[in-house]
């Protein structure tokens, strides 16, 4: 077995020069917003609300914290020569909206062309999730999963798929529950080879089975 780590790291990401709040001034934050509102922080109700969405908002932008390269350093070459696609499908996609906060939820599709190297699968789900979990549009999100894969592995080809539902279309602004946008990021063989992106849009369109099969 032979694990490879990139020469060339994408790095972490930089939060700028302002200094990250305390816990204590991020619960004040939400209390100012919740009497914003017009609300009282202090009722029964929502005394501890703050506490509650700086905990939530912990989670819902852990990807932060997170560095992708680090998540596709780990790869393999004992692969007997497999050099066909590799793809996921139907990745649970839970982000937030960078324009309202509010919550992006959808599914992604990831597929690679392996160039002598694998990595193991629930690394690109891994990959997706640090991304989705901060702020973020659909289109970032797309180009961000589909380049890391293609700068760290180096392979043949890449190609993401995300189709989400955005709430700051459903449920404010224009009001149209049902609608679903789709973006996707080719490299490699999937841009330049029509019958693999074909082969691969094809894989997307094939029946699922069932979890009893």
């Amino acid at each position: 077995m032979n694990i490879q780590t990139p020469a060339s790291r994408l790095g972490p990401v930089q939060p700028g020069n302002t200094p990250r709040p305390t816990r204590e001034e991020a619960e004040a934050a939400v209390r100012t917003l919740l009497l914003w509102a017009g609300d009282d922080p202090t009722r029964e109700g929502l005394v501890d609300t703050p506490a509650r969405v700086a905990r939530a908002y912990g989670e819902f932008f852990s990807g932060y914290e997170v560095d992708p390269v680090d998540l596709l350093a780990r790869s393999f070459e004992e692969t007997d020569g497999y050099d066909e696609m590799v793809v996921l499908r139907d990745i649970r996609l839970e982000s937030h909206c960078e324009h309202h906060l509010v919550p992006i939820i959808g599914k992604a599709h990831i597929a690679y062309i392996p160039d002598g190297r694998v990595v193991g699968i629930s690394k690109l789900a891994r990959v997706l999730e640090s991304y989705a979990k901060r702020l973020q549009i659909q289109e970032k999100l797309t180009a961000q999963v589909a380049n890391t894969i293609d700068q760290v592995l180096k392979p043949k080809g890449v190609a993401v798929v995300i189709e989400a539902q955005h709430q700051c279309m459903t449920t404010r602004g224009i009001h149209k529950p049902g609608v679903s946008m789709v973006t996707s990021r080719m490299l490699g063989a999937f841009r330049d080879d029509a019958a693999t992106r074909r082969e691969f849009m094809a894989m997307l369109a094939a029946p699922r089975a069932s979890a009893e099969a």
